[in-house]
């Protein structure tokens, strides 16, 4: 993937995003925020510098909506698609829902957060490492912090 210029944007192409750096810090989340809002069990998600995430057009359509103290979810206010989710802790970093890439199988998740919420019938047998909640290495969090 290094090198590859990623693209993506919400369903009905009203916004249209670039990120100019290589995604990394791949996995799923499975806390029932993610599943209301994805509507499913859970929701993938890539991470990227803040800086090198460009929104290309349709930023006037992007809806803002403060999910929890800590973070905010961008989506689009025509169709709703989920894009991003930026949280205080990692004031430099942006998650973006792998979904809204427009080719999604270019990056590929790593773990699974908060799979003590999840619904039995998401978590597949994939051997990739289960946290009951954040990872104890998250990033912006003291060593060992798993809850906000």
């Amino acid at each position: 993937m290094k090198g590859r210029a990623l693209d993506g944007g919400c369903l009905c192409g009203a916004v249209r995003y670039h990120l100019r750096g290589d995604p990394y810090d791949t996995g799923w989340c499975h806390c029932r925020i993610c599943q209301h809002l994805s509507g499913s069990g859970g929701m993938a998600f890539t991470t990227v510098a803040f800086d090198q995430f460009v929104i290309e057009h349709g930023a006037g359509r992007l809806g803002r909506h403060a999910s929890t103290p800590f973070g905010e979810r961008c989506f689009c206010i025509d169709c709703g698609s989920p894009l991003t989710i930026h949280v205080s802790h990692q004031a430099n970093e942006i998650d973006i829902a792998v979904g809204s890439l427009d080719d999604p199988a270019l990056v590929a998740p790593g773990f699974h957060l908060f799979a003590k919420q999840a619904r039995p019938w998401m978590l597949p047998d994939d051997g990739l490492p289960r946290y009951d909640g954040l990872r104890p290495e998250t990033r912006g969090l003291r060593q060992g912090q798993t809850e906000l």
